[in-house]
């Protein structure tokens, strides 16, 4: 999937800023707001579609590499990294659970159900669906955050994607990255 994205090692770094993290979840809302338009707009809401499309392609990409990577956010986008690496690398036993299927398993159901919501200009649908899937995509990515802290003293490249100010507020990362702390 990451190949399918074009999420190559840069793109990662620029996906773990916070920025990125949290106003990715703005993306559902946008793709269904565009859809729902086509009420208003007829065939023209292909072009809303088409720019909620390109936010949910860029969105990875915009923001800088982060000044830190010790954040919420951008573990659970380390979690995620090692996460698809799971055929490669295999994951503990206890992040093996069903959880993660519960999650993302919810998370589907809340997409289609908003998704129908929204073909159907039904708004209590359409809300409820997308609840459900954010609530859901966070539950995933706060087990994300919890295989990378397991996960990170298993090899090099791992750690390495941790840096930035500590609690002294020294930094052990690349300097000369910027973007959201």
């Amino acid at each position: 999937m990451a190949d399918a994205f074009g999420l190559n090692d840069d793109v990662w770094l620029r996906h773990c800023n916070p920025w990125s993290v949290y106003t990715r979840y703005s993306a559902l809302p946008l793709l269904l707001a565009a859809i729902w338009s086509r009420r208003v707009l007829g065939g023209a809401a292909v072009i809303p579609i088409g720019i909620a499309v390109l936010w949910i392609w860029l969105n990875p990409r915009l923001f800088p590499r982060p000044r830190s990577t010790r954040h919420w956010a951008s573990k659970a986008v380390f979690g995620e990294r090692i996460y698809l690496q799971r055929n490669r690398r295999p994951l503990p036993d206890i992040h093996r659970s069903a959880v993660l299927n519960v999650t993302k398993c919810l998370a589907g159901l809340g997409f289609f159900a908003a998704v129908w919501g929204t073909m159907a200009y039904s708004l209590s649908w359409a809300a409820g669906g997308t609840l459900v899937t954010i609530i859901s995509k966070t539950w995933f990515l706060d087990r994300m955050v919890w295989l990378y802290e397991d996960m990170k003293h298993e090899c090099a490249e791992f750690q390495s994607w941790e840096y930035g100010p500590t609690l002294e507020g020294s930094s052990d990362g690349p300097s000369e990255a910027d973007g959201a702390d």
